[in-house]
């Protein structure tokens, strides 16, 4: 008994030294991570020798599209003459980019770095340019107050101590050769060494971790020594579950990662290195559209540039850059040191709050007269439009728990509009508020058209289709519905245009899919979007499965195009689907798109994490 006691009390004590450590740690974390979750925007930069002949960076080789030799032969047009490393840190900061990421070495084993490691193939030895391009650019971002992100390849696929050569030729087996790959190990960790010491990076961003196990790599000891050089130095998820925050890779999360810290890698159009013939680009809306959304979910953007291989930026990509720093010096305050914001029940659309909650960010990507937030039960003290002190923005704050915004006397932004909704104590948002306390006949009745049908969109959107069996037609003629001596006569036109988007259509699309209210058709094979207002750009739809047998305007048969980005043809997770609307077609009230899909609506809400092959 008594030997039962001191063996309880001992183990108490264990338990609870390791709960006091775990905390501290967890403390630890956070006051490290702070500097990354405050950024928001950083700038990846895939610089190398594949920019000579405009390929792929590395895989091109490792997938037999070209052989080793003849990508090697790159070096030999790797000029860097016209590279100027403090432009291009003066173009990152003005861009509102809080920290940069550059690839000092990408899995083709090439070091951007004059690397003493042992049979090292660097820039600055084996090139045309004969100089070390990374030390000038890191002094420089370093210099701007910028901070300092190392791209680093676990793997070398050009390094005779390395196991793998190409997708379809192996150097040599490890269980065979543990000699040669404790040589591999030396080798790249005698690199990470060699950064460390020389450039005091915050942050490492690792990539190619998938082709060996954590104790293969020797994950652990390769953390240990990093943090022998910096305590606080942040990593990225690609160290085998050894990193600080997660990376998904091109597709833009639907449903936001569960870790407080994440970063989305994102090309501009789809190449990460420079490729001439790559002209998909996204416009600088979407660009700047996509940053909105990264933030309303309490991430970061690392949007991606690739310099040719004479170090000069692409035009396209310098467009994109200043769009965006012209979008973030206007709205700063909005962007730095945000958290996540407001649930879609509350509010159809993106938001994000202020660190100390008092303030609630609307990220507004079209030019529209009313917008409603539901389940408020704290009152806002005031509204304004960042950036426009001369917009006048009025609420209306009811009963119900919902809040009015009218932004009738707005100039709006040509990307994002932003709206900050300020208050005295941090609101509170209810959950169980109830979505459809209004009836029909009180939208009917509503002398405000535009609310009217927002406001039955919205009941739809929820679940409750306030049209079922009320005398509605599936072409909108002949048409039954009660009438009063109050009905308003132009709400009842906008139903009979807009009949089948409610003829036994049912609840719309969960959060994350379309920054709006939307719709089902009872087949489940036509999805109806209600678009708000004048979109800033073409609207956006993510992580539909779906193929698209056609789209067009609801109510007068307008065919519309769309275009679809960062489809990766070997995945399943799909692209990002842009729909143009011609500004001439849109309805004055409540624009309505039918989206034909091939089959029932198929929605892609998995984790979205790294990408771990590229055929």
């Amino acid at each position: 008994m008594k030997n039962s006691l001191i063996k309880a009390v001992f183990l108490g004590l264990i338990l609870s030294a390791h709960s006091i450590d775990a905390q501290v740690q967890t403390v630890d974390n956070s006051k490290k991570m702070e500097w990354f979750k405050n950024a928001k925007l950083g700038i990846f930069i895939h610089w190398g020798i594949y920019s000579v002949n405009g390929i792929s960076e590395s895989w091109s080789f490792f997938n037999n599209y070209i052989n080793h030799e003849n990508y090697m032969k790159q070096l030999n047009g790797f000029s860097a003459s016209k590279y100027q490393p403090e432009q291009w840190v003066d173009l990152i900061k003005e861009s509102g980019a809080k920290y940069a990421v550059i690839t000092t070495k990408h899995h083709d084993g090439v070091s951007l770095w004059n690397s003493k490691a042992e049979k090292a193939t660097t820039i600055p030895k084996n090139s045309l340019a004969g100089k070390d391009v990374l030390t000038p650019f890191v002094s420089a971002l370093k210099k701007s107050g910028l901070k300092t992100g190392l791209y680093f390849s676990l793997p070398d696929w050009s390094h005779p101590y390395y196991d793998v050569n190409t997708r379809t030729k192996k150097r040599y087996e490890i269980k065979s050769n543990p000699a040669r790959w404790q040589n591999f190990i030396s080798y790249y960790q005698g690199q990470l060494n060699e950064l460390s010491t020389q450039y005091s990076p915050d942050l490492l961003w690792f990539d190619g971790d998938w082709e060996h196990t954590s104790e293969e790599w020797k994950a652990s000891q390769t953390l240990d020594l990093l943090r022998k050089y910096n305590s606080n130095i942040i990593i990225n998820s690609r160290l085998n579950n050894h990193g600080d925050y997660d990376t998904p890779e091109q597709g833009i999360p639907v449903v936001p990662p569960q870790n407080q810290y994440w970063e989305l890698c994102y090309t501009m159009n789809d190449s990460w290195g420079y490729q001439p013939f790559d002209k998909s680009y996204k416009t600088p809306n979407m660009i700047v559209r996509t940053l909105a959304d990264v933030i309303s979910m309490g991430g970061n953007l690392l949007l991606d540039i690739g310099p040719k291989s004479d170090g000069s930026i692409p035009e396209e990509q310098i467009e994109i850059l200043k769009n965006l720093g012209r979008w973030t010096s206007k709205n700063e305050h909005a962007i730095y040191e945000t958290t996540r914001g407001i649930s879609f029940d509350n509010y159809k659309g993106k938001s994000a709050f202020s660190t100390s909650k008092k303030s609630l960010f609307l990220y507004l990507e079209e030019a529209k007269k009313l917008t409603k937030i539901y389940g408020l039960a704290t009152k806002p003290l005031s509204v304004k439009i960042i950036g426009d002190p001369s917009a006048v923005v009025t609420m209306d704050y009811n009963a119900e728990k919902t809040l009015n915004l009218n932004f009738s006397k707005v100039k709006f932004d040509k990307d994002v509009t932003v709206a900050e909704l300020a208050f005295d104590t941090p609101p509170v948002f209810l959950k169980d508020f109830k979505k459809s306390e209004l009836s029909l006949s009180k939208i009917l009745n509503n002398k405000n058209t535009q609310e009217a049908v927002y406001d039955m969109s919205n009941v739809l959107h929820n679940g409750n289709n306030l049209l079922n069996n009320e005398g509605l037609t599936s072409d909108g003629l002949d048409m039954k519905i009660q009438k009063t001596p109050s009905t308003n006569p132009e709400t009842l036109q906008w139903i009979s245009k807009h009949a089948e988007a409610f003829f036994e259509t049912g609840k719309g699309l969960p959060e994350g899919h379309f920054s709006g209210m939307s719709a089902l058709s009872k087949d489940k094979q036509t999805l109806y979007l209600f678009v708000e207002g004048v979109p800033t750009g073409p609207i956006a739809l993510k992580g539909i499965k779906n193929d698209i047998a056609r789209i067009r305007i609801v109510g007068e048969g307008s065919m519309l195009n769309h275009t679809i980005y960062n489809k990766l043809y070997w995945s399943d997770r799909p692209g990002i689907i842009y729909i143009d609307i011609p500004k001439e077609r849109l309805d004055k009230q409540l624009t309505v798109i039918a989206v034909l899909l091939n089959k029932p609506v198929d929605l892609y809400r998995e984790k979205v994490g790294a990408i771990e092959n590229n055929l």
